[in-house]
């Protein structure tokens, strides 16, 4: 074998032996003849189209940035940046660099994000204009940033995402090995203070292996348009990973996903994958029925988040005629790894574990419970993060071994389904009997003035737990609240009927339609 042989061998063993997941889920597109097809398209603002040989091209320039700017390996770049196409530039363009992209909620406070940004130690900030005023008092007194970028106007004191990137040299991906660290996410805070979740290369493709693939069964044809955005796991997975997985398309949209603005993305771009939640598809349904069934080209629908009701579903099916495959994820595991599947749902479960998933229920020994009982849900897969940042002993308790601690409470049906009955910090128990309040809720949500429902325990005159319902009516809807009790009564049985009902304009969520119960037992309502 002569030298030049030689060397092109271990130049292609090199090229495979790295794992850098922006090699597979940007660069490869180009050698496969997708250069030309649109990635992103923006249904608002500018409405640019990027195509996968621009994102190639943009986000190596974007990695070439940050090493002109002396950003090393591993150093955080964090991301406040709404649905725009220069989100996934900086994110594959990160980890091109060998740096950790760190996409954060863009609807957080000051405060929030002052604690975020410290906590992640980022060296970079890349965020949107529109959001500049929010985040500014977030880090005037930030000792570790070293650039602030802007996409738009840039204040005084940053610099603008065309200025940092211009004339910089376009970075091929620099080789990671499958289980280095590849970006962080926080977590929604649905029951306290976000918490810096560390993810490795391999778990996208995973993801993209498992559900995106043997579930939803995206295909490079397809149009997504998903209403949860790319910082959010279950956005991330939807609008990035899966799609970018296969070479189809996605339609961003960097607003708030109002039933008008999502019924114009339908209608005007014909997504044949629409990615929501179960908050928007009540809101969807309450304006359907107001206007009338909008025009969409949609072959199947996703729901997670929270467990979608039973009459939420039933309801949508019959009028888009579009399936919702609800399933369950986490930020810990990286997307779904419990779900119903397309021809096999069944509304009110979660279905069964997605393919390259275990998952166990546990009673507080951790012996494993049988049908009908309620445990808490543990499982294992390839997507499960390394652990959480500044967090050793909560990351203890949640990571055991293979096993990951959800924190959610299930039953398993005999035809082995999974029902949610509710957050391990949400269940209580009534008369000795555990109480779900997911249970409640869907029993409240199928009455027809009922839009929204949230319960949780409340001490009575005798200091005992009884269920408390919030509720929030539909448009131009009253309701009896002695009637509403008897309602449920009649569903789900005497003993698990709200006690209280309090109508509110609206519920404490998270960014990601996640209710906040404990606001709601604190009183912050």
């Amino acid at each position: 074998m002569n030298a030049d042989a030689a060397s092109q061998i271990t130049a292609a063993e090199g090229a495979a032996a790295n794992a850098n997941a922006a090699l597979y889920f940007v660069d490869r597109h180009i050698a496969e003849g997708r250069a030309d097809k649109p990635a992103f398209v923006e249904a608002d603002g500018a409405k640019r189209i990027l195509t996968y040989g621009q994102l190639a091209t943009d986000s190596g320039r974007f990695a070439g940035a940050l090493i002109r700017s002396a950003v090393r390996r591993e150093e955080r770049i964090a991301m406040v940046i709404r649905d725009q196409i220069e989100f996934p530039v900086v994110f594959w363009g990160a980890m091109k660099a060998g740096a950790i992209p760190v996409p954060i909620n863009t609807l957080l406070s000051s405060a929030v994000y002052e604690q975020i940004i410290a906590d992640s130690r980022a060296t970079v900030l890349v965020v949107s204009e529109e959001l500049w005023e929010v985040v500014e008092p977030a880090i005037r007194d930030n000792t570790a940033l070293r650039a602030v970028v802007v996409i738009g106007a840039a204040p005084g004191g940053t610099k603008s995402f065309r200025a940092f990137t211009e004339g910089a040299p376009v970075q091929e991906a620099v080789t990671c090995h499958e289980d280095e660290l590849a970006f962080w996410l926080y977590s929604s805070g649905s029951t306290g203070q976000p918490k810096g979740v560390r993810h490795v290369h391999s778990s996208l493709k995973a993801t993209s292996d498992t559900f995106g693939a043997q579930v939803l069964g995206i295909r490079e044809e397809d149009t997504v348009y998903s209403v949860a955005k790319m910082f959010f796991a279950y956005g991330l997975g939807n609008a990035m990973s899966f799609p970018m997985a296969v070479g189809a398309t996605t339609v961003i949209f960097g607003g708030r996903p109002t039933p008008d603005a999502a019924f114009g993305i339908l209608k005007d771009h014909r997504p044949t994958i629409f990615c929501g939640v179960p908050t928007l598809f009540a809101a969807l349904l309450a304006a359907a029925e107001q206007g009338g069934t909008p025009e969409h080209g949609l072959r199947l629908c996703t729901s997670a988040g929270e467990a979608l009701p039973r009459e939420v579903g039933e309801r949508w099916s019959r009028l888009i005629g579009a399936e919702i495959v609800d399933g369950v994820g986490s930020t810990e595991m990286l997307h779904i790894f419990l779900s119903n599947a397309p021809g096999d749902i069944v509304y009110g479960t979660s279905g069964r574990p997605v393919p390259g998933y275990e998952v166990r229920l546990v009673d507080e020994h951790d012996e494993d419970v049988g049908p009908g009982e309620v445990g808490e849900l543990l499982v294992r897969g390839p997507s499960a993060a390394e652990g959480y940042w500044n967090r050793r002993d909560k990351s203890r308790s949640t990571f055991e071994g293979h096993w990951t601690r959800t924190g959610d409470k299930y039953e398993r049906t005999a035809e082995g389904r999974f029902v949610y009955c509710g957050r391990t910090d949400d269940m209580f128990k009534v008369s000795g009997i555990w109480v779900s309040p997911f249970e409640v809720e869907q029993a409240l949500v199928d009455h027809p003035a009922v839009l929204e429902a949230a319960v949780v325990p409340q001490r009575d005159d005798q200091d005992l737990d009884k269920p408390k319902a919030f509720v929030v009516l539909k448009e131009g809807q009253s309701l009896d609240p002695d009637a509403l009790k008897d309602f449920v009564k009649e569903k789900i049985g005497m003993w698990k009927y709200p006690r209280w009902v309090e109508v509110v304009e609206e519920l404490p969520k998270t960014a990601t339609g996640k209710i906040q119960r404990f606001k709601l037992r604190e009183g912050r309502c």
